[in-house]
């Protein structure tokens, strides 16, 4: 008996979500190319390219409808390359190479930070509050490693001067990614309602800082949202003590 037309599954996958998801996985492995051959300004913008990629595969999937398990998993594996394998190979060529085992140990710590923030994450879809990451996202700790050698390289940092706080940096980044601490995801902001002018003026003005100094301002914008986790927590857990004793 041959089936109706209407009962054969199609199969495949979503293409433009998947596009945005293929770029950020480029962007990622053209970092790690770029700092083999001691490109690591490029290297280190690479990565915010595949920062920018990534965050558009997702709004562009729910506002095409063209969301997927496949998807999701796809996503998970572009970001486990652009922003746990990458930055901790970059920073490891440009800053670790020479301090031998402490220099492999953070590099790693990094990655496999970024590869149980990631697992833990897809575990958590269903049952997470939407308003909060439970740990610094990979992507944002990426962008600390990434700005702060596009930072230190655009001023003439020695080597020499910087590579401990480089080291200090990965090590940090890779431990907030599994930590317990909240970090706001900025999901309820409404970016289809309406608000006041000077908000739209505000906007007009931090765009204008960041592009008139990228490597200073992204580096101190992503390290202030790395601090913000542990303020942030501190703060709820506060409150909750305070509800109780009252």
């Amino acid at each position: 008996m041959i089936p109706e037309k209407s009962s054969i599954r199609r199969r495949g996958i979503y293409l433009l979500p998947n596009l945005f998801t293929t770029g950020a996985l480029f962007a990622g492995f053209y970092s790690i190319t770029s700092a083999m051959d001691g490109e690591f300004t490029t290297a280190a913008i690479a990565i915010f390219a595949a920062m920018i990629l990534d965050g558009l595969d997702g709004r562009v999937a729910r506002l095409t409808n063209t969301q997927s398990d496949f998807g999701a998993q796809y996503d998970s594996l572009s970001d486990m390359v652009s922003f746990g394998a990458a930055p901790a190979l970059v920073m490891y060529l440009w800053a670790f190479s020479s301090l031998g085992k402490l220099g492999l140990f953070a590099a790693f710590i990094h990655m496999a930070g970024g590869a149980l923030r990631l697992a833990r994450f897809n575990t958590q879809l269903t049952s997470a509050d939407k308003r909060y990451f439970q740990g610094l996202p990979s992507p944002a700790a990426a962008a600390i490693l990434a700005g702060f050698i596009w930072f230190s390289l655009e001023h003439g940092y020695s080597i020499e001067i910087v590579k401990y706080i480089a080291i200090a940096l990965t090590i940090t980044t890779g431990l907030l990614m599994v930590s317990n601490f909240r970090y706001s995801s900025f999901k309820e902001i409404d970016l289809k309602g309406k608000v006041p002018f000077f908000v739209t003026i505000a906007v007009m003005l931090a765009i204008a800082f960041i592009m008139a100094q990228p490597q200073t301002m992204l580096f101190l914008l992503f390290l202030g949202y790395a601090i913000s986790g542990p303020v942030v927590t501190l703060v709820i857990r506060r409150r909750r003590w305070h509800g109780r004793k009252s």
